[in-house]
């Protein structure tokens, strides 16, 4: 009788479980649509380089006259083979971080600490480290005085410097001796020129993932 008389349980809700359960996964959409747009861009930008046949073709190689021979034929072999000269100092990019594995965790640690402690953390999450709050300046700041550390008082930068160097000395060299003359630079001109705006479409892409988070910074 007397269990029978007992009022129903109401089920209680914690406002501030619910509203940090909402906003734990704010950054997540916003990231997955920053990768999805790079990723994007990137095959696109790919997908307009020449045929590597005609890179490596070993009759079109010719010892140029002069050094203003030379320099037409690297400007006129970038303008034809700009997507597959930048794929190659990336592959010589990554395979300089590959051989020095130390460097390469520390960049992706750095790019890492950009993305989730500053980028793509939510602003009303303050970072706390050792119980210690740090504002979204404070946090900026250490993270481009992280950032320099890193590029130039470690040894990243010069593996960075030196990959690049390698990377355009190979293309320097293809350019001038690879001769143009079997190539349809006229016609594929405005295709090459497209490579720019891929290039500015992957910033651009990157920028507007990121702009909602850091309007709300300011």
């Amino acid at each position: 009788m007397s269990s029978q008389s007992q009022p129903a349980i109401l089920p209680i809700t914690n406002p501030q479980t619910t509203a940090v359960e909402s906003q734990a996964p704010v950054t997540t959409p916003a990231f997955r649509a920053f990768i999805s747009n790079i990723s994007e861009t990137v095959r696109t930008g790919l997908a307009a380089r020449r045929p590597w046949s005609e890179l490596v073709d070993r009759s079109a190689f010719s010892k140029p006259d002069s050094i203003s021979d030379a320099t037409t034929r690297i400007r006129k072999n970038y303008t034809y083979f700009k997507v597959n000269y930048l794929s190659v100092v990336a592959v010589v990019l990554a395979v300089s971080l590959l051989t020095n594995p130390f460097s390469l965790i520390i960049l992706l640690g750095l790019l890492a600490s950009w993305l989730f402690l500053y980028l793509f953390r939510p602003s009303d999450q303050p970072l706390v480290v050792f119980n210690r709050t740090f504002s979204d300046r404070e946090t900026l700041g250490l993270l481009i005085l992280s950032t320099i550390v890193v590029v130039f008082l470690t040894s990243v930068g010069s593996i960075l410097i030196s990959a690049l160097m390698i990377g355009v000395a190979i293309v320097c060299a293809h350019g001038a001796f690879r001769a143009p003359e079997d190539l349809f630079l006229d016609e594929q001109g405005e295709q090459n020129s497209s490579f720019l705006s891929f290039i500015s479409g992957a910033a651009n892409n990157a920028a507007a993932s990121a702009a909602p988070i850091i309007a709300t910074r300011g």
